[in-house]
């Protein structure tokens, strides 16, 4: 599984749903009421009855699960889905649950010959997953919404509202949240939450978009996810290391790099790729917590390897990258 998805793959669509009368009118009020919150209504398409549930599990396990697994971790220029279930919202809502769902995810390994990996893909997702997410908060809470070990304070800036930015990978992980409310989880983890902990960004401003831009957030999904998962602002009470990454990860996952005036294998230029200077600064400014981890030795055998004179340069370009950010370099119209 995790395989890249190449450029031409298509994947079944998933159902959609016309807004009945009661969404309708909700629609109507949000658009009188709201109508300067950031988001869209003209394409809302979401199941909001039992009916319509469980239409999208069928749906899911018929034609779109076969290669969820291998492609659960793919992101492809267009394709706002892919193989992905959208249930994630339904399930928290209650609509369906999570039982029922693994339930009939696994009954399609024996009656349709679904993938192994698929099933177990996706099963390990909602068991193995989403019930430890809501352990660890019920564990942790209320102090675990303050959690911030790597002392990142600077601002989410405002294109996170409007997905208007010249970095194409960031831009293309906005636009499905602004247009539907809702990315899957590599666009979550290895763009967005990426993006938030090398630039140093505020877990708390962080957790708050998540909450407030996403039609599955709820206290209990966001704060494990984000704060543990994708900013490791716990120190490591959720997981064993901080899922950074440079823009060789993406360029690997992704068609992103080929829209973007970023270059992919640049890390000091006026055009490198951002990812790249900040992930090897991040790698040095908390070499004290992360060093002697395991899971981070190889990329702090290669950061040692470096002469003074690189890491210098590394350093200077990082602090410039932050300041271009709160300077809007990274903004467009």
């Amino acid at each position: 599984n995790r395989k890249p998805a190449k450029s031409g793959t298509t994947f079944p669509d998933p159902v959609q749903f016309r807004p009945d009368h009661i969404t309708r009118d909700v629609i109507d009020k949000v658009e009188r009421d709201f109508s300067d919150h950031p988001g869209a209504l003209d394409s809302f398409h979401w199941p909001v009855t039992r009916k319509e549930a469980m239409q999208t599990l069928h749906r899911f396990i018929e034609e779109r699960l076969e290669t969820f697994g291998t492609y659960q971790d793919a992101m492809l220029t267009g394709e706002d889905t892919l193989s992905h279930s959208l249930l994630s919202a339904v399930i928290n809502l209650g609509l369906l649950t999570p039982e029922e769902v693994i339930r009939q995810v696994e009954a399609a390994l024996e009656e349709q010959d679904a993938p192994l990996n698929a099933v177990e893909g996706f099963i390990r997702q909602i068991l193995g997953w989403r019930e430890y997410m809501r352990a660890v908060y019920l564990a942790e809470m209320p102090d675990y919404a303050s959690v911030n070990v790597l002392r990142h304070e600077a601002d989410l800036p405002d294109f996170f509202w409007t997905g208007k930015t010249n970095m194409n990978c960031v831009a293309e992980s906005l636009r499905p949240v602004v247009e539907h409310a809702h990315n899957h989880h590599i666009q979550r983890l290895m763009v967005l939450g990426n993006f938030a902990n090398l630039f140093a960004i505020s877990p708390q401003q962080t957790a708050d978009w998540f909450n407030e831009m996403y039609i599955d957030a709820y206290d209990w999904v966001v704060l494990p996810n984000v704060l543990g998962m994708a900013l490791h602002a716990d120190g490591g009470t959720l997981s064993t290391k901080p899922y950074i990454a440079s823009a060789n990860y993406i360029h690997k996952m992704s068609d992103y790099c080929k829209g973007c005036p970023f270059h992919q294998k640049d890390m000091l230029g006026e055009d490198a790729c951002p990812f790249n200077a900040l992930y090897w600064d991040f790698i040095d400014r908390h070499e004290k917590r992360f060093a002697d981890n395991p899971r981070m030795s190889m990329m702090y055998r290669q950061w040692g390897k470096r002469d003074a004179d690189s890491k210098r340069d590394i350093r200077k370009k990082a602090k410039a990258l932050r300041k271009q950010l709160q300077d809007g370099a990274f903004d467009t119209p």
